[in-house]
């Protein structure tokens, strides 16, 4: 069994940082050793002075387009550019093609997984108006969630029935996670202003197209059922401040039953962006003004929100380079999220302890993910080390994504990935991806 001794780092770990050691032996952490503690003898010695070593992010919000739509990205890319950006597990949502709405379709959706992906996987479960039987087969120990769209989605997977909704809160043991926009209100929005602006219309108006209202409206009903049938949601990609109205901070997370998440995006850009960036930052929901942000970053700081992912969803540069109606929504972020927390860290917005709180530890704890998400003794060894000077300029010649661009292309990061442990594996060393190593399938306590 191999062993590696990462020495003299920086370690970032349930809220503090500390000088020190760690040991991997195999697949886990075999030992944590104090700054002045004699080192253990190892196969390989990394010497990390100067770096910062801190758990592997968990994403849980994903579009790795994989079955289906590979010409936008697919598992084995987008895994490699999640390692490279130091997610070192992910899950994976349903609306590829065909969608993961069956039994059937999610288990060859988990082989695509074990063959290709070099992070840690988990998919979810897609509810439409029809499944909720087929739902209810899942295993919730091999599965993280189930997936409701209830907002605008491909195919039929908008669970729009009021009575299907209220079946899949009553009925459905697994956490629920939801997409919640309301989609008459952005129906209407839409017609409005494809009549005065038609195709010409600024992307500067799609926050008032996909609104507050239409997201307050939609979430406040999946809190409502929530709270009647005491089930388990996680809101995705919350984007208002509103919305934070809907949730608790002052119970731990373990006995939250209501939780939300903040996207990197939604953190970071705000409407007056939209004149630059144009369909580079059109997502759903909307990434919306900057009191709406900063709101955001509070609700992150105060415990309204629970974790930080990416909705990491790639569409090709032909496709985003349409005009406002014609552009489809979503961007790649899992190359560059972890570094774009870290440098709001470094501009005093977060704490460091905070970012590995919200990326780390909270989604494994939320998740109920067994032995991951922390820096702890026996736990699997998903690590990454950090270089806290490294001064990168992000182009779109230089990410991993296969649609060949990224948002925050021209933005310069003050930490760079230097490697990234994968169930002990050096799976990303220095620009350099092992694709012979592949992740594992996530496990989750019942």
């Amino acid at each position: 069994m191999s062993s590696t001794l990462i020495k003299n780092a920086l370690i970032i770990n349930e809220g503090k940082s500390f000088r020190g050691s760690l040991l991997i032996k195999g697949t886990y952490i075999e030992k944590i050793i104090l700054e002045g503690a004699p080192l253990p003898k190892a196969d390989t010695e990394i010497d990390a002075e100067g770096l910062l070593l801190v758990p592997g992010a968990i994403d849980d919000q994903v579009h790795f387009r994989e079955p289906g739509l590979t010409h936008k990205a697919e598992i084995a890319t987008e895994s490699a550019a999640a390692v490279a950006g130091g997610i070192t597990s992910y899950m994976e949502m349903p609306n590829t093609n065909p969608q993961t709405v069956t039994i059937e379709e999610l288990e060859k959706k988990y082989r695509l997984g074990a063959e290709k992906s070099v992070a840690n996987y988990s998919f979810y479960m897609g509810a439409t108006n029809d499944n909720v039987k087929e739902v209810l087969k899942a295993d919730p120990t091999k599965v993280c969630g189930v997936k409701v769209f209830m907002g605008s989605s491909t195919g039929n997977m908008l669970v729009d029935n009021k009575e299907t909704l209220k079946n899949i809160f009553r009925e459905i043991p697994m956490l629920i996670t939801t997409h919640c926009e309301d989609e008459q209100i952005i129906q209407k929005n839409m017609a409005i202003y494809q009549q005065k602006y038609g195709e010409n219309m600024p992307f500067k108006y799609h926050p008032e197209i996909r609104s507050t209202e239409a997201c307050y409206k939609s979430s406040s009903l999946a809190v409502e059922l929530a709270a009647k049938y005491n089930s388990r949601l996680h809101i995705l990609h919350l984007s208002t401040e509103k919305e934070l109205s809907l949730l608790n901070s002052t119970l731990p997370l373990e006995q939250k039953r209501i939780t939300g998440e903040a996207c990197v995006h939604h953190l970071w850009f705000t409407q007056d962006d939209y004149e630059k960036y144009g369909s580079r930052i059109k997502w759903n929901p909307a990434v919306k003004s900057q009191t709406d942000r900063d709101a955001l970053r509070e609700g992150l700081k105060n415990n309204l929100l629970d974790v930080v992912a990416t909705d990491h969803a790639p569409h090709t540069l032909d496709e985003k380079n349409s005009s406002y109606f014609k552009a489809p929504s979503g961007g790649p972020l899992v190359q560059h999220a972890l570094l774009a927390m870290m440098e709001m860290a470094e501009q005093g917005i977060f704490t460091k302890e905070l970012v590995v709180e919200k990326m780390s530890h909270a989604p494994a704890t939320l998740f109920r993910i067994e032995k991951r998400g922390f820096i702890r003794e026996g736990y699997y060894a998903d690590l990454v080390l950090l270089n806290p000077k490294a001064d990168e300029t992000v182009t779109d010649e230089s990410v991993r994504y296969k649609c060949g661009w990224s948002p925050f292309s021209g933005t310069t990061f003050k930490h760079a990935v230097i490697n990234t442990w994968v169930n002990g594996h050096l799976v990303y060393k220095n620009g350099n991806i092992n694709t012979k190593q592949k992740g594992e399938r996530l496990v989750f306590k019942a």
